[in-house]
């Protein structure tokens, strides 16, 4: 008998492991996507002996295609069904875009953009064939405005925020739906990764994990497409709209500086 699962992908810490412990507490069985075994193990344990659900890891350098492809064909002949595909696997990089490192960009660019859209194309035809299935992909706030000191890192959650929204529309009329869950700053190692802790941009009020993967998970499951933890920043995600585009890639540029 085939169980239904929710695969996460960068599960290992912040928003992925919190995920994690969402579904966990509704009794979904999950698997655990990254690329640090020890953390996934650790992590698995305490998942199986807190809520008593089955927990698979699986050590992937999702930056890799053929990783990818080879995550997709173990679980597809071991007849796991994935009904629930959470892409959060990615990093940021701070720093001038001239000065930084293009091997870390292109890494970046594979991770943030090429693995979530690699995985959407393969598990969401079993989804739509099996007329059930949720997608949630971490998007940012950052999708909504060009991000200097970042260039690179804003550019990619645009993709994945414009490739949330017309996929929705595509999927009209099956029981698949597909979000985008883009919070603002939030206290994960995200900001450490970024060599972004000392921002003005993190030091002014970042939000705690729990609260932003409590929020996205709820509005997730009720198939909600865009969704903005907190209210400062949802008000964020409109001012673009109104302002011209130079003001506000300065304004940006500001809040990003480093103290």
């Amino acid at each position: 008998m085939s169980q239904h699962y929710a695969l996460i992908t960068g599960a290992s810490g912040g928003i992925g492991k919190e995920l994690a412990y969402q579904f966990a507490k509704d009794g979904h069985p999950v698997i655990l996507v990254a690329r640090s075994a020890d953390k996934l193990t650790a992590i698995g344990e305490n998942l199986k002996s807190t809520y008593n659900i089955e927990v698979i890891t699986v050590v992937k350098d999702l930056s890799r295609e053929e990783e990818i492809q080879s995550l997709y064909e173990e679980l597809k002949n071991k007849k796991m069904h994935v009904d629930y595909l959470v892409n959060n696997a990615g990093f940021g990089l701070y720093g001038k875009f001239i000065e930084t490192a293009l091997d870390e960009e292109l890494n970046m660019i594979d991770l943030n953009i090429r693995a979530l859209t690699h995985l959407t194309k393969l598990f969401l035809p079993d989804m739509v064939k099996r007329n059930r299935g949720k997608i949630l992909n971490i998007a940012s706030v950052a999708a909504f405005m060009p991000g200097p000191l970042m260039t690179v890192y804003y550019a990619t959650k645009a993709y994945v925020l414009s490739f949330t929204e017309a996929l929705e529309n595509e999927l009209k009329g099956t029981n698949v739906t597909v979000s985008a869950l883009c919070p603002g700053p939030t206290k994960t190692g995200f900001s450490d990764r970024a060599q972004l802790s000392n921002s003005k941009l993190f030091q002014s009020g970042a939000m705690d994990v729990e609260t932003v993967t409590k929020v996205g998970y709820k509005k997730f499951m009720k198939g909600q497409t865009v969704i903005v933890p907190g209210v400062q920043f949802r008000l964020a995600t409109f001012i673009p709209r109104f302002v011209p585009r130079k003001w506000l890639t300065s304004v940006v540029r500001r809040t990003q500086e480093i103290k």
